[in-house]
């Protein structure tokens, strides 16, 4: 694995040139990050794009006719009723890697429903659990850390009964995310993308922990992005610093 590197401006890291697979976080509704997602992926030209924002059946959509413009992909991709932030951030994205394989990451709210329920190995399947290391228990000062920014992230709203099964939810995605990867890698023979929040792109337990678990010879990448001189919360290969969004009091939509 690459040594950590600290970057200031907007040119792609070069420890993320060559690499097998690269994520690149974000904060979802921060405009600066998307814009320089769109100009790394750019610059990395990869075969494949895998984007947290879309289930597999979203992807499919993603056909080169959609493509084509704006109105056209995000009704085909119908991200209106997704709730993810403005379409017109992600765009730019796509059009930055105009030949790439779309690949969509992201968990149906049916197997996020079962987590109340089921096991998470059985969601994701047993097989590929223990391919990528989600059948392992979390060690405890992890499980309590990731319960506490649960609990932190939802303005301490949530019944503690809720936490463990939120930081499964949390794992289901991670995992989903370094699944997709994966398969785009083997599909395209890369480099691949992967376009997440800052929280599934960090090595110490996001994604690229599932995905070096399941394939340690690839070398993956992942860059962080901060705002306005403050690190996004983890352990990255790398981070950038972005402009900050003002997001008023993200507390009063639980008041």
């Amino acid at each position: 694995m690459a040594a950590p590197f600290a970057v200031a401006q907007t040119p792609l890291p070069g420890a993320a040139q060559g690499a097998d697979i690269v994520f690149l976080g974000e904060q979802h509704d921060n405009p600066d990050h998307h814009a320089r997602q769109a100009e790394w992926v750019a610059a990395l030209a990869p075969k494949a794009l895998v984007f947290e924002m879309l289930t597999t059946d979203q992807a499919a959509r993603a056909t080169d006719d959609a493509r084509q413009t704006q109105g056209t992909l995000q009704a085909a991709l119908g991200w209106d009723a997704a709730g993810w932030p403005d379409f017109a951030m992600y765009y730019p994205i796509f059009t930055a890697a105009p030949e790439a394989a779309i690949y969509g990451a992201g968990v149906p709210r049916d197997d996020i429903r079962g987590v109340m329920e089921h096991d998470v190995t059985a969601i994701f399947g047993a097989a590929d659990a223990a391919r990528f290391g989600l059948d392992a228990p979390l060690p405890l000062a992890q499980q309590t850390a990731r319960q506490a920014l649960q609990a932190q992230a939802h303005c301490d709203a949530l019944p503690q009964m809720l936490l463990p099964m939120m930081v499964s939810v949390q794992r289901l995605r991670d995992a989903s995310l370094a699944r997709a990867a994966l398969a785009a890698f083997a599909e395209t023979g890369g480099p691949v993308v992967v376009i997440t929040g800052n929280g599934h792109a960090r090595t110490d337990w996001g994604a690229p922990v599932y995905l070096r678990h399941a394939d340690p010879a690839l070398d993956v990448i992942a860059i962080g992005q901060g705002e306005a001189g403050q690190d996004p919360a983890g352990a990255f290969d790398g981070t950038v610093d972005g402009a900050a969004v003002d997001r008023g009091d993200p507390c009063d939509a639980f008041n």
